[in-house]
């Protein structure tokens, strides 16, 4: 089977592309990346207008299966995914039970594989439950599919628990994903500690609460020469901690999500529980920090924390609802925002949101060269929508941004050579 893409602005950093031309897939392989392609083809898809890119890459979601079918599925997360134009997504482990063993990697994968909507690339426990006392079997998880360890949802407090398992880490060449969160400082708190905790007499996060496990985590990192990765970093503290270590060659990455360069913590005023999410909302003052730091690769990536919630969760008091908000659907759209803002070029956003996130991972996508893994996705960058969860794949539609009109949605997804989205339409 030959697809031919032709007349799309392609955008390709890894191998400097960034103009129209077109592109030949055969079967699950890139064949072809040219001016123009002759070859001829069974499908043939005009993408005049529109952007050419590596598959999009999350390396941050919550599928909530096991456990939380109620929530999310791994199969509405995927159709989210594809909507979303994701061709590869990293759950994370915070299931029912715990994705802590090998068998949890392979059940993740085996579904994704049944389903044949987009790749999944499974985050195993740290430590055992969670619990943060006894590590995990990482070469096992390893065996099973992990691409990278976490007990994101919970910050391993015990400096030599993280210590020993950046060094076990090193051993199978895996990340460490870190959730910071100092546990005496966050003491409850359920927003940003501010001016607006205060109005609304809402307990308090500093943003402390994150700096501090940041300060102590790059330390680990350097002491270990263990890889290790910053989940959903918020703050400017934080921030300025992580640009020092990397100035001074110490082994981090970093990401951030759009909710937390497009939203202040005024966004709770209301008691809007679809605008608490951990770390919370934060300032103007950090809003601007994290664009700076997107700009000056600080962050080196974009992710989603896709974290869906029932409605019923949600519409309950501030303090009482649950953390988190979906984000798969909408992250293309309030990136993009990024490039009209003049904050990124839009090279740069898909490197932050395929190329990089497949360096960190170490998974051989995020490119189109000739004979890559055929995962593509086209969007168009200028089409206006509103977000609507009656049109959500997303067994869950807990996001501040509903009703909001946004700019630039996929159009079509290619994951493995198969068209998984066909003109805004899943064809699975």
């Amino acid at each position: 089977m030959k697809i031919l893409i032709k007349n799309g602005h392609v955008v390709d950093p890894k191998n400097s592309l960034d103009a129209v031309m077109d592109v030949l897939i055969e079967n699950d392989r890139i064949k072809k990346v040219a001016k123009s392609v002759t070859d001829k083809a069974d499908k043939e898809i005009n993408a005049k207008g529109k952007i050419v890119c590596p598959g999009l890459i999350d390396a941050h979601v919550h599928l909530r299966q096991p456990g939380f079918e109620y929530k999310e599925t791994v199969e509405t997360g995927l159709r989210a995914a594809v909507k979303g134009g994701f061709t590869s997504v990293c759950p994370m482990p915070n299931t029912n039970p715990i994705a802590d063993s090998r068998s949890d990697m392979e059940f993740l994968i085996g579904e994704a594989r049944r389903l044949a909507l987009v790749r999944v690339w499974p985050v195993g426990a740290v430590t055992l439950k969670q619990e943060g006392k006894e590590l995990t079997e990482f070469g096992e998880l390893k065996k099973g599919g992990a691409v990278a360890l976490s007990d994101d949802g919970r910050p391993i407090s015990n400096s030599n628990i993280l210590r020993r398992a950046l060094e076990y880490a090193k051993k199978f060449e895996l990340v460490i994903m870190v959730h910071c969160q100092d546990e005496e400082l966050f003491c409850g708190g359920c927003m940003n500690e501010g001016s607006v905790s205060t109005k609304l007499g809402l307990p308090g996060i500093p943003a402390e609460a994150e700096s501090v496990e940041v300060a102590r985590d790059i330390q680990l990192a350097d002491l270990t020469g263990g890889r290790l990765h910053f989940c959903h970093i918020s703050s400017k503290k934080s921030i300025d901690l992580i640009r020092q270590a990397k100035s001074q060659g110490s082994k981090v990455t970093a990401e951030t999500c759009p909710h937390y360069f497009h939203l202040t913590e005024e966004a709770v005023l209301h008691y809007n529980t679809a605008a608490k999410m951990n770390p919370p909302l934060r300032t103007v003052e950090d809003v601007a920090a994290i664009k700076q730091a997107l700009k000056d690769g600080t962050l080196d990536i974009i992710s989603t924390d896709h974290a869906p919630h029932s409605e019923n969760e949600k519409d309950a008091e501030f303090d009482q609802a649950p953390f988190g908000i979906t984000g798969l659907e909408t992250s293309l759209a309030l990136s993009l925002a990024l490039v009209k803002e003049g904050v990124i070029s839009l090279k740069e956003l898909v490197y932050k949101m395929s190329v990089k996130p497949a360096e960190i991972l170490k998974i051989d996508r995020g490119h189109l060269s000739g004979g890559a893994v055929a995962d593509v996705t086209i969007f168009d960058p200028e089409v206006e929508w509103i977000v609507d969860k009656k049109e959500f794949e997303s067994k869950s539609s807990n996001t501040p941004f509903l009703g909001r009109k946004l700019k630039g949605r996929a159009t079509d997804v290619f994951c493995d050579g198969r068209h998984v989205l066909q003109n805004g339409l899943i064809k699975c």
